[in-house]
């Protein structure tokens, strides 16, 4: 049941990356109303949601579940990188791209028990075929925060999804290692989906050596980027 009494124009941003932060001060908390950020997991509790007790909690960045008595009292909205129900579940960028997907969807859904299965509020188009992966979020959540302002101004009431089911995989570490690809294309794209704060970054291992790739760019039929060399440590725990 969805809280009735939840505070009209108060409205909860959650998003644990530094960019998310830098968003809400610049574009999300200028919006009319009453606006709170929340940043850490851990404060993510419904007796702390209560207290702010927001007519919407807006999700721009969160690799966790949220807790289902929150979920089930306030009207939560995530935003997913593709076109539901195609897509729904980890690691959409990656998936995307992996796929060979330039074009998505940026999906502004309501929270459910079952991951990104929601009825939706809002699509737009969202191009991803070129930048690292930072640098698609960062222009992710800015695109996000213009839905957020579309979603309360004009009330927009979500509907069910409808369409086949495609579930994507969130992806591991070490799945960050390069595979064997076809061209340089492929590698680049390899690349700069990994490369974004906080995620394991493409890697290869050679003579017991381990080659990290970031900020790749494919120019004139070669590959320029940065690579972090370190000698591992086998006996790491």
């Amino acid at each position: 049941m969805m809280n009735s009494r939840a505070v009209e124009n108060t409205y909860l941003v959650a998003g644990y990356k530094s960019w998310n932060r830098r968003i809400f001060e610049e574009v999300i908390s200028q919006y009319p109303g009453q606006w709170h950020f929340m940043g850490e997991r851990e404060k993510l509790t419904l007796d702390e949601v209560n207290l702010i007790n927001p007519r919407y909690i807006f999700f721009l960045h969160w690799s966790w579940k949220v807790p289902d008595e929150i979920i089930e009292k306030y009207e939560c909205v995530c935003f997913h990188m593709t076109d539901v129900p195609y897509g729904r579940g980890g690691s959409p960028l990656q998936n995307l791209i992996l796929r060979g997907h330039q074009h998505t969807k940026l999906t502004a859904l309501r929270m459910v028990e079952e991951l990104d299965a929601g009825p939706v509020s809002l699509k737009e188009d969202l191009h991803i075929g070129s930048g690292s992966a930072e640098e698609i979020y960062i222009r992710t959540s800015y695109q996000a925060a213009e839905m957020m302002k579309r979603i309360i101004s004009e009330e927009l009431v979500p509907v069910p999804q409808e369409g086949e089911v495609t579930v994507f995989q969130r992806r591991r570490p070490e799945e960050s290692e390069i595979p064997d690809l076809d061209g340089l294309l492929q590698l680049y794209d390899f690349i700069r989906m990994l490369d974004a704060e906080g995620y394991p970054k493409a890697f290869m291992e050679w003579k017991g050596f381990r080659f990290e790739f970031s900020k790749a760019v494919l120019d004139d039929g070669r590959i320029v980027a940065d690579v972090l060399i370190t000698k591992p440590n086998r006996d790491k725990p």
